[in-house]
């Protein structure tokens, strides 16, 4: 089958199908479609992206099937709002894969979700190769062996980002290959800290702490109070600090208006360049996530803050005794506590008023994360990331069988 369709590429473009979620998932995926549209360029192939993201993979050039930015959360009681516009984005992607069978299929990320399309693939369309990239992270957070064996057995190829990933994979699959992490080659180098703060208008003399509490809704509830409490926290303590608060989804900027306002905080919010945000930043208090790898990579100290519902936090804590050693990935993947995580109920707004402010005034404290971040730089990997997945991709759907170099 895989040789047939190869041949009736000759007559039609590639076809690519990428489902992903939420706002991390949208960066991961924009970098990836604009990387098989660059390596299918230089391999002298047309190729067609559709995908389920959202508006940064559309500029990067996928045609979307569904916008799923929105619909996506953390916890059991969170993820009840989301479970009918998750299931009528999947009809969406049914139909599309019905009308139109790709010649592969990938999945960043968004577990839940992609498990279910997975199966549906795996049953209907069984011919079609499919790769994981940027899996769940099972090697540190798994319920269960069979939600691992769910993963891998909805995928012919695993692309890990982490080494500590794809050891945990081949574990169960052979088909694993560690290509790196994509952000690498998003900040290789880090970004320019004067730049930044010229093109948002900051003075180079100013203190700027930058706060990064949300971007899902369930945040604004549980993350964003706190954040911002301690926000007003630091101001009172030092009011000449300028804080920025990056939009990173144009829904969320009445929130978070409102929320500033409340907090009496002398806050800029910033539209469309986080990633300023976080360069001109003398500190970060962030909410846990892929972020956090981004201001690692760009060199500037962070406090990670996360709150759940507090529902959520007593089932997964006292009912399903959910232990793990670290939250942040910059402490995962380095396996030590590199930046101070405050989760749940160690999330008070004077301790997280505390820890930024010692990043912000002492030189040791900065010095010793900002070495932590080296080692972290060397375990993700080396630039090329994006191309090399890439590569990967396109090997499998034209129906090869041997692993790119």
């Amino acid at each position: 089958m895989a040789e047939r369709d190869r041949d009736g590429l000759q007559n039609r473009p590639l076809r690519i199908f990428i489902s992903t979620g939420e706002v991390s998932g949208d960066l991961q995926g924009s970098l990836l479609v604009a990387a098989l549209h660059r390596v299918a360029q230089t391999q002298h192939r047309a190729i067609e992206i559709m995908a389920l993201g959202g508006r940064r993979m559309a500029t990067a050039g996928a045609t979307l099937v569904g916008d799923t930015t929105g619909i996506g959360s953390v916890g059991i009681v969170e993820a009840l709002p989301f479970v009918l516009p998750t299931l009528k984005v999947q009809r969406q992607a049914h139909a599309q894969l019905r009308a139109h069978p790709p010649d592969a299929v990938v999945y960043i990320d968004y577990m839940g979700p992609n498990l279910a399309l997975g199966k549906y693939v795996r049953q209907h369309l069984p011919q079609v190769p499919t790769a994981y990239y940027i899996a769940p992270q099972q090697w540190v957070w798994a319920f269960s062996q069979r939600d691992t064996e769910a993963l891998v057995s909805i995928s012919d190829q695993m692309l890990a980002v982490f080494p500590q990933e794809a050891e945990y994979y081949r574990q169960f699959s052979s088909a694993v290959t560690w290509v790196g992490h994509p952000l690498v080659d998003r900040f290789s180098p880090p970004p320019d800290a004067a730049a930044a703060r010229s093109r948002l208008g900051l003075s180079l003399a100013a203190r700027v702490i930058t706060l990064l509490p949300a971007s899902r809704s369930q945040e604004i509830r549980h993350v964003v109070p706190v954040m911002f409490a301690a926000a007003q926290h630091i101001q009172t303590q030092h009011p000449d600090i300028q804080f920025l608060v990056p939009v990173s989804m144009e829904k969320l900027r009445p929130a978070l208006t409102a929320a500033i306002v409340r907090a009496g905080l002398k806050a800029q919010l910033v539209d469309g360049s986080t990633q300023d945000a976080i360069a001109a930043a003398d500190v970060v208090i962030n909410k846990s996530g892929t972020v956090n790898l981004e201001t690692a990579l760009m060199n500037v100290p962070q406090v990670v803050v996360y709150r759940l519902n507090p529902l959520t936090a007593r089932i997964a804590y006292y009912l399903l005794k959910f232990r793990v050693p670290f939250v942040s990935p910059v402490n995962l993947v380095v396996e030590s506590e590199i930046v101070p995580e405050l989760i749940q109920w160690h999330a008070t707004p004077a301790a997280i008023a505390k820890a930024a402010l010692t990043l912000l005034t002492d030189t040791k404290a900065r010095v010793k994360m900002q070495a932590g971040y080296a080692t972290l730089r060397d375990r993700m990997g080396k630039p090329g990331v994006c191309d090399r997945a890439a590569a990967e991709i396109l090997r499998l759907a034209m129906g090869s069988t041997s692993p790119v170099s």
